[in-house]
């Protein structure tokens, strides 16, 4: 696989003089996490206390590693620099090396491992990642950014997240139609070809990926990939407190986001997911608002109902979408860098209402948003998530073209680094 280039890994001048830790944030963030497990515990079990803090682990090093998705694409589709999208190859290789065997030994030290995220492959996915794609790019995050960013103090993402719920909740009672149409079938190249083919074909086609975006960098932009390896090394990081207050190199949320996606699943007992806790979250508002859910499809089926029946805090990705928030709030005090807007500009609300609506309707019918269906699907080994990610790209092509219509720019200027995913 293509490394990443120097440039791309190494953390930006102002990682060498952090700011001062906002205690006004970071003690109040601590004390949620603590409370929060304390509460949960009681509330639903221990294994859902200790999934609400991997998940503030997960909104740290999103945070800190200002790890995106949508700005990844959109950058690489905008200004043709990969460093990104070679940040995501390198978080699914090494997930790949985790979770094929995990998944293919079928336990870890007794516990049960599932099968991973494998869903159909199917006309669904393709338009829902498609949707999925526009609507991150309009809002300027995708399905994990929205969360950590809202937790870092993106008050214009609190729009994307309430419409992403909505979005979520019309998908449900679209999703019976759209099971029915033309779908291959759940197919996973772990279960056909074997652990070793298997891993061996995904790596590979990773690899070519990498290669593929620093050819197109290197046509485009020759002297972002020329640059010098910077002399300031991992000691100086750490010792100048940049490992506490951030920002982190690009490689460091690539691994340890993979890391805890496989802890993920083996202490959930399936893969990390975001968007079905929006899902239950509109659902639950919907039903205290008197809608009677009980005559939509979805809604009966098993895992819905139960989910729906039990509390917020009873759903592994609830808890874990809570945790994230609350580990991004701790991570902006740790960095000093909480400070909402309350003055946005009608256009960015609006785009980021529509963004939110279009993610949350496309990751209903794509069986999942960037991380449970991309992340999680192509870890798993299933197709789906290959197809996720190439109509999702396309569909952010699109979106990345409307952008100036909301008075949005179509990509970020060269190296900068900003919390949007």
């Amino acid at each position: 696989m293509a490394p990443l280039s120097s440039a791309e890994t190494a953390a930006p001048a102002e990682a060498a003089r952090p700011r001062q830790v906002d205690w006004r944030v970071a003690g109040p963030a601590l004390l949620l996490i603590v409370a929060g497990m304390v509460v949960i515990s009681e509330d639903a079990s221990q294994r859902m206390a200790w999934l609400y803090l991997l998940g503030a682990a997960l909104g740290l090093v999103l945070y800190h590693a200002a790890f995106g998705f949508a700005s990844a694409w959109r950058v690489f589709i905008a200004e043709g620099r990969g460093a990104g999208l070679r940040a995501q190859m390198v978080m699914l290789a090494l997930a790949s090396l985790l979770f094929f065997p995990l998944i293919h030994q079928g336990s870890f030290f007794g516990e049960t491992v599932g099968g991973g995220a494998v869903a159909p492959l199917g006309l669904s996915v393709a338009i829902g990642a498609a949707i999925f794609g526009i609507g991150m790019q309009l809002a300027g995050g995708c399905a994990s950014g929205t969360l950590y960013t809202v937790g870092g103090g993106s008050t214009h993402m609190v729009f994307t997240l309430i419409f992403f719920m909505i979005g979520s909740l019309i998908g449900t009672l679209h999703m019976p139609w759209w099971i029915e149409t033309p779908s291959l079938g759940s197919i996973s190249i772990l279960r056909e070809w074997g652990l070793v083919p298997a891993l061996s074909a995904q790596l590979a086609f990773l690899g070519a990926i990498a290669g593929l975006t620093l050819w197109v960098e290197r046509r485009r932009r020759p002297a972002d990939v020329l640059q010098e390896m910077p002399t300031r090394g991992w000691r100086q990081f750490i010792i100048s407190g940049s490992c506490i207050s951030g920002p982190w190199p690009l490689i460091w949320g690539a691994v340890l986001l993979a890391v805890l996606n496989a802890v993920t699943l083996v202490a959930a007992g399936h893969p990390w997911t975001i968007s079905f806790g929006y899902t239950l979250w509109a659902g639950k508002l919907a039903s205290a608002a008197g809608v009677d859910l009980s005559a939509w499809a979805f809604w009966t089926w098993p895992f819905p109902s139960r989910a729906l029946a039990g509390s917020v805090f009873e759903s592994s990705t609830s808890v874990m979408n809570f945790g994230v928030i609350v580990g991004a709030l701790l991570a902006a005090g740790l960095a000093g860098k909480f400070n909402p807007a309350w003055r946005l500009p009608w256009r960015k609300v609006l785009a980021a209402a529509l963004g939110g609506l279009l993610m949350g309707y496309g990751a209903r019918l794509a069986y999942g948003c960037n991380v449970g269906a991309y992340f999680s699907g192509v870890a798993s080994g299933s197709l789906h998530g290959w197809l996720w990610f190439a109509a999702g790209l396309g569909g952010s092509y699109l979106g990345n073209a409307l952008r100036p219509f909301f008075g949005l720019d179509g990509g970020r200027k060269p190296g900068a680094r900003t919390r949007t995913a």
